[in-house]
C-alpha cells in the first residue's frame, strides 16, 4: 500500500474528517475564493478553480457555500491572502510541508513554529525539504470504475506519469501542469473522477513505529487545526500493523 493511501487511512481510523469538518469546510472555501479571485469566476475558464469546487464537492460542501465564495470573490470585499509555504522536520526525520494561506504574515509564521517546536519539530528555511518532494496532480478513481490495467493504460494514453492501484482505489499521477488536460481526457473516458488536486508527492518514505507515529501525528493534526492551514504533507509510512493500531 502506497504512502499517501495510509495516510488517508490513518485520517480515516482517527476520524479526522468528520473531527475537522467545519475547518475543512472554511479551508476549502478559502481555496475557492482565492482562485476566483485569481483568475475568471467560471470554473470552466479557470483551472484552478475548477478543482478547488472539485474538491469542496468531492468533500460534501454544499452548493450554497461554493457559490457564496465564488461571488465573494467577484464582490471584492473578501481578504486579501498570501500563500506562504513553510518547511520543517518532525521526528524520526520526517520532512512536512506546510501550505497556508492567511491575511498576517506575523501571525502564521509563529503558529507554524511554536508548533513545531512543541511537537517536537523544527522549522526549516523555504526549500529545506521540499527537494524531497515532487508537486504533481493527483486524480483519484474508484476501483469500480475499471480495473487496474485498464486505468493504467488509459492514464499513461493521455500523459499521466505513473498509477498506483490499492483495493480501494487508482491514483493517478501527472505532471502539475498538466493536470486539467489530464483530468478532462480521464472524464470523458471514465467519468467523473473521486478527487483532483495538486500534491507534494514524497520521492522517499521514512517508516515510523507507533510511538513515532503517535507523535508525527500529534505535530501534523495541530498544523491541520490552525485557521491559516491549507495542507500538510509529510514523508513517512507506517506498518499494516502500525496502521492497525492507529
Amino acid at each position: 500500500m502506497a504512502g499517501h493511501s495510509k495516510w488517508a487511512n490513518i485520517q480515516h481510523r482517527k476520524g479526522r474528517q468528520d473531527a475537522v469538518r467545519s475547518k475543512l469546510f472554511s479551508k476549502l472555501s478559502k481555496e475557492i475564493t482565492v482562485a476566483a479571485k485569481m483568475g475568471d469566476p467560471d470554473p470552466e475558464k479557470n483551472p484552478r478553480l475548477r478543482l478547488a469546487v472539485k474538491e469542496a464537492k468531492t468533500n460534501s460542501v454544499p452548493k450554497d457555500v461554493i457559490e457564496r465564495a465564488i461571488k465573494k470573490s467577484a464582490a471584492g470585499d473578501s481578504q486579501d491572502y498570501d500563500e506562504i509555504r513553510y518547511e520543517g522536520y518532525g521526528i524520526g526525520g520526517v520532512a512536512v510541508i506546510v501550505e497556508t494561506m492567511t491575511d498576517n504574515r506575523n501571525r502564521t509564521a509563529s503558529n507554524v513554529r511554536s508548533i513545531f517546536s512543541k511537537y517536537g519539530g523544527k522549522l526549516g528555511e523555504t526549500g529545506s525539504v521540499s527537494f524531497m518532494f515532487d508537486h504533481v496532480g493527483l486524480i483519484s478513481y474508484g476501483v469500480d470504475v475499471a480495473g487496474a490495467d485498464q486505468i493504467l493504460e488509459a492514464a499513461i494514453e493521455v500523459g499521466a506519469d505513473d498509477v498506483e492501484s490499492s483495493t480501494e482505489e487508482h491514483n493517478i499521477f501527472c505532471s502539475d501542469t498538466e493536470l486539467s488536460l489530464v483530468l478532462n481526457a480521464l472524464e470523458s473516458h471514465f467519468g467523473e473522477s473521486r478527487s483532483s488536486k495538486l500534491i507534494w508527492r514524497p520521492q522517499n518514505l521514512i517508516e515510523l513505529d507507533l510511538e513515532q507515529a503517535e507523535n508525527l501525528l500529534k505535530l501534523v493534526y495541530a498544523l491541520e487545526d490552525d485557521d491559516d492551514v491549507q495542507n500538510v504533507t509529510a514523508n513517512f509510512s507506517v506498518s499494516d500493523e502500525v496502521l492497525k493500531i492507529l
